[in-house]
Order: C-alpha cells, then sequence, then structure tokens
C-alpha cells in the first residue's frame, strides 16, 4: 500500500474509530489475487470485544462505501485486535501490557523478558523472572534502551488473586489443624 493511500485511509478511519472509544493500531490492504483486503486492527485500554468490533466494522464500512478512498476495485474489509502477542510500539501498548510478560530486544544488544509492573513518561519498572529457584529481581528500563518489545503468552501462570486465595487457605488450614 502506498503510503499516501494509507495517509488517506488513515486520516478517514481514524476519526471513525475514535468515535467509537477505540484506538486505529494499524491499516494494511494486501492483493489476494484479483481482491484486495483492507485489514484494519483496532484497540482501546478495556479491550475491543466482539459487538464493538461488530459496531466499528459496520461504521467503517459505510464510509468507505460512500468515499473512493478504496477505488473502483473489490475488496474485503477485516476489522481485528492485535492479538495475544502483540508488538509494543506506542506509549499505550506498554501501559496496556501492564502485568504481562514482555521480551525485550535491547539497542546494546541481547533480551529481556520481564514484567511491565509501572509505564510512566521515561520508562518501565519490571520483575525479571528468577531462574532455577532464584526470587525474581526488579529492573528500571528505559524506552531510549528498548529496541522491540512483544508480549508474551502465558499458559500456567498463576494470577497474584489466586496465590493470595491459596496461601489464605493454607494459612486458614494451618490455623485449623493447630487448634
Amino acid at each position: 500500500m502506498s503510503t499516501t493511500q494509507s495517509e488517506r485511509l488513515r486520516e478517514l478511519l481514524e476519526p471513525l474509530v475514535a468515535s467509537q472509544g477505540l484506538d486505529l493500531e494499524e491499516i494494511a490492504v494486501d492483493s489476494v489475487g484479483r481482491k484486495r483486503v483492507l485489514r484494519v486492527v483496532v484497540d482501546s485500554d478495556t479491550g475491543a470485544d466482539l459487538d464493538r468490533i461488530a459496531e466499528v466494522s459496520r461504521v467503517l464500512s459505510a464510509k468507505l462505501d460512500e468515499s473512493d478512498a478504496m477505488g473502483d476495485a473489490e475488496y474485503t474489509l477485516e476489522v481485528g485486535t492485535p492479538g495475544a502477542e502483540r508488538s509494543l510500539t506506542e506509549h499505550r501498548h506498554y501501559v496496556r501490557a501492564t502485568d504481562r510478560l514482555v521480551r525485550f530486544q535491547l539497542h546494546e544488544g541481547g533480551e529481556l523478558v520481564a514484567r511491565v509492573l509501572a509505564v510512566d513518561e521515561d520508562g518501565l519498572d519490571l520483575e525479571v523472572p528468577g531462574v532455577k529457584g532464584r526470587k525474581a529481581t526488579s529492573r528500571r528500563l528505559a524506552f531510549g534502551d528498548i529496541d522491540k518489545a512483544r508480549v508474551q503468552v502465558e499458559f500456567n501462570r498463576k494470577d497474584a488473586k489466586d496465590a493470595k486465595n491459596t496461601e489464605h487457605t493454607q494459612n486458614s488450614d494451618t490455623t485449623e489443624e493447630e487448634a
């Protein structure tokens, strides 16, 4: 997709996406045979459920139909969210990744996998998981030190709330046994 078409589409669609309480994250036009596919990626601080995706899709489709932004050729509109292993490129992405595990590629070389604890204007407060029974450590990482960052999918993570409930249950059991 040419830069001018991308810019035109962004200018046309971004206000509509924002009116639905979402952020326009990405626009891509791909050719599939003789057809084209316009992919629009949206997100928000609270996420985007299927109803919100369907509504923004209807709004964008209506606007595209009344404009000539996609030209006369046939196209398919696909609206979705960034997915589980999203790349973090904007400040808001890091904020949304709070309490998530992220893999960082660092400018100095090397890689770091850590949990985002807090985000401010200058960088991130991280918890680096301990290895081989060692305790986790804290680390500060400036945005300027990050080359790339991508959220990691965790299948076996226990939520802090679950851990507290388990701990409380174990403490209650111990207290009852001692009594």
